[in-house]
């Protein structure tokens, strides 16, 4: 089990390991290679592997009108990590009074002193210190002084492209659904809580679970097969999706709406992960209702289709 902590004060069994730093959002194919290179670093030195991430991500901080940004959330992002055996990770409160400590002092007390780094990876772009003062090339003029050793592997690319997390964001964003999990290395996933409605779903025979995205990246608008998990249970429900504002009904808050195929029973206040399984269309403003029955009909055939 990996031990999370919020702060840098880390038990000493972790000081002096691997940390590798940065917003590791969506733990994608290129991350995957980065943990498999300190996979091979902790069986060569016998270190222990930590993280060190950000929450808020430093650019949701500074640009407060960035709402939906995130592949995965926090929890998500921790459960990922354990499976990557990594030992520890620390998740810092990114707020105004840590955003204006300076690079040096980044390194000298908390690289350094608190947790007494053997090896450091980050990506060749790495910033980090009162406004972004610090980079790679700050952290390698004092490896010899403080005994650490910065490792920073080249990217992964696919298609003559960098395997990025705003890469990621993009594909989501056009609906290349597909080409998003091939680089996420599984189903791309929203986990939320069900929330009571205005029941508009089961007054037309379709009754939803909506899910507020929250900070999640906004993917294309439109009708989606998802798959469902339930906290603690192992058993996944099929379904279909609905990402978007609704526009037959004239909504402006964007909403995921979930309906789950041969199911019954109440899941009002319960956690959801919905697996995004293919992008069946758009979202479309209907003349009225019944035309939107008719397409919903034919969405679920497709997604009653799709594995």
């Amino acid at each position: 089990m990996v031990k999370h902590y919020s702060n840098f004060n880390i038990q000493k069994i972790h000081r002096g390991s691997i940390v590798l730093i940065g917003n590791f959002d969506g733990l994608h194919l290129g991350h995957l290679k980065l943990f498999k290179l300190a996979q091979t670093y902790k069986k060569k030195y016998n270190l222990k592997i930590g993280v060190v991430n950000f929450d808020p991500m430093p650019k949701m901080f500074f640009n407060k009108k960035l709402k939906n940004f995130r592949i995965s959330n926090i929890d998500q992002k921790i459960k990922l990590l354990s499976n990557l055996k990594v030992d520890f990770v620390i998740t810092k409160k990114f707020n105004k009074k840590f955003s204006k400590v300076k690079a040096l002092n980044f390194i000298t007390q908390i690289l350094n002193k608190k947790l007494n780094s053997k090896y450091i990876f980050v990506s060749n772009n790495f910033r980090f210190g009162n406004k972004r003062e610090g980079n790679v090339n700050l952290l390698k003029k004092y490896e010899k002084l403080f005994k650490y050793k910065v490792v920073k592997p080249d990217p992964l690319i696919k298609n003559k492209k960098t395997v990025s997390s705003s890469l990621i964001r993009n594909l989501l964003e056009k609906g290349f659904l597909n080409q998003a999990n091939n680089l996420l290395n599984r189903n791309w996933t929203i986990q939320g809580v069900v929330k009571k409605g205005r029941q508009i779903g089961k007054k037309i025979g379709f009754p939803t679970c909506n899910i507020d995205i929250k900070d999640y990246i906004l993917a294309k608008p439109g009708v989606y097969a998802v798959k469902v998990l339930r906290k603690n249970s192992s058993k996944y429900l099929n379904g279909i999706a609905n990402l978007g504002y609704r526009p037959t009904f004239n909504q402006k808050k964007i909403l995921l709406e979930v309906h789950l195929f041969n199911f019954s029973g109440n899941l009002y206040n319960k956690l959801l992960s919905v697996e995004f399984l293919k992008f069946i269309r758009k979202e479309k403003k209907f003349k009225n209702v019944n035309q939107l029955k008719v397409q919903i009909k034919k969405d679920l055939n497709i997604a009653k289709n799709t594995k």
